[in-house]
């Protein structure tokens, strides 16, 4: 899960990251309740100082991307121990915390008309850009495929 991170982010070593944690997260709306509640009690357990609601707000965002746009609707079910269809993923590093979300479409994620503050709808990817320090998403290969995209948050430390 690391590699495609990797690509487009500041260098990071794999062995230094200090948590992380994951979950499935089943096909439907209701996982993006579900993606919140796991990552506010992750985040609770890990040093993330005033980023806190940012992170949690970003990982509503890119849920509730991956469940809207990274499902087609000709896709099979799958059970969630084998490949579930979205995965939430937080490392966190020293000074630095990533969240990813995997699901199975390749294609890109699309941005919605930031100035549009009356749409319903479409203004996702302008708030991780607004709360995230970077984002990107990446292409998965091999037998998950599918794509990643990831948001990266730098956390502040006591000196700073």
């Amino acid at each position: 899960m690391l590699e495609p991170l990797r690509q487009g982010l500041p260098p990071l070593d794999p062995a230094a990251v200090s948590n992380a944690a994951s979950c499935a997260l089943p096909a439907r709306f209701e996982a993006v309740g579900e993606a919140r509640g796991f990552a506010r009690k992750t985040l609770g357990q890990w040093d993330v100082g005033d980023r806190f609601d940012d992170i949690c707000l970003v990982v509503s965002e890119l849920v509730t991307n991956a469940l809207r746009h990274g499902l087609s609707s000709h896709d099979a079910p799958c059970p969630v121990d084998r490949h579930p269809f979205v995965r939430l993923h937080l490392m966190h590093w020293t000074g630095r915390l990533v969240c990813a979300v995997r699901d199975p479409s390749r294609e890109g994620p699309v941005a919605g008309e930031a100035d549009d503050f009356a749409a319903e709808s479409g203004r996702g990817l302008f708030l991780v850009d607004s709360f995230a320090d970077g984002w990107g998403w990446q292409p998965l290969n091999g037998a998950l495929g599918g794509k990643v995209v990831w948001a990266l948050f730098r956390l502040h430390t006591p000196a700073e």
